[in-house]
């Protein structure tokens, strides 16, 4: 029974994850721009995890951790503003496929800056994942456009970036320490750049639904679920589960927002996600089964 939990725990934090781009579009149409929106997002859930890490008396980490893990924090702002100014350009569905690229990606930064081998399965996953890629890549699919692709492979490659660098700092905090000093260190230095150019928040009480539902549902409620589940199944499942976030989003994208991926695209989608789930059974390499347990956070 405790296994089963883990795995709908999970399930549930995929689906939570999922709806981050309907929230987001949602914010967009209400007048809100990318910087404003996860200013919020990241105010509000880090109060909330702060709020929790206050009621379980769970200390912060050292100075020298949290130092490191704000400027992680800052740096993590690039990837997830890449990631939601992807949303003005291409569906929903089609960055969160894109952005589940970056197992292969994390393990290509492991080969060629740390020197790992990877096995001969993890070489077919890598290549599977990057033939995905390139047939998600359908500029004659509906609401397509260039520079959504271009923004939704730089978000992948960011976030692979901050997977690696998250499983050298982030181990001595914990996961609810980890995830509290990113969102609030994020938030930080998204409210400067929101002073120095001005804030656009939603003007339409649907649109402060979308921002606060962003900030509950697919950030707080989403990483507690994660991190819930994992512990009853263990990072390789919780990977392998973790793929009802980007086919949550290609749902919900077609069902409330209209959007339609291409029969190529949805080929390229299903080949990544074969390619996530083959680096997961294959035993990914470290950073990236640190990223589970830590980096998780800033999706």
């Amino acid at each position: 029974m405790n296994r089963t939990a883990g795995f709908l725990f999970v399930a549930l934090s995929g689906a939570c994850f999922g709806v981050l781009g309907l929230f987001g579009r949602l914010a967009y149409d209400a007048g809100a721009d990318v910087a404003s929106l996860l200013f919020l997002r990241f105010g509000i859930a880090g109060l909330v995890l702060a709020g929790v890490m206050a009621v379980r008396r769970q200390r912060l980490p050292g100075l020298k951790v949290m130092l490191g893990l704000g400027l992680l924090g800052i740096f993590y702002v690039s990837e997830a503003g890449a990631y939601f100014a992807a949303l003005r350009h291409i569906p929903a569905g089609l960055a969160a496929l894109l952005l589940y690229s970056f197992p292969a990606l994390v393990a290509l930064l492991q080969v060629f800056v740390f020197r790992e081998r990877l096995g001969r399965v993890r070489w077919m996953a890598v290549a599977l994942a990057l033939g995905g890629t390139a047939l998600t890549v359908d500029l004659e699919g509906g609401g397509v456009k260039p520079e959504g692709i271009l923004l939704g492979l730089l978000s992948a490659l960011l976030y692979a970036v901050y997977v690696v660098l998250s499983s050298r700092l982030a181990g001595e905090a914990g996961p609810l320490g980890t995830s509290t000093v990113i969102l609030c260190s994020a938030a930080g230095a998204l409210g400067l750049m929101v002073l120095a150019q001005g804030p656009a928040f939603p003007t339409t009480a649907t649109g402060w639904s979308a921002v606060v539902a962003l900030a509950l549902i697919s950030t707080v409620a989403a990483v507690l679920l994660f991190f819930m589940g994992m512990v009853r199944i263990g990072p390789v499942n919780t990977s392998l589960v973790s793929t009802m976030e980007p086919l949550t989003a290609v749902v919900v994208g077609a069902l409330f927002m209209g959007e339609r991926l291409s029969v190529r695209q949805m080929l390229g989608g299903l080949l990544i996600l074969t390619a996530a789930g083959m680096l997961a059974r294959a035993g990914a390499p470290p950073a990236s089964e640190e990223a589970s347990k830590e980096g998780r956070a800033a999706r």
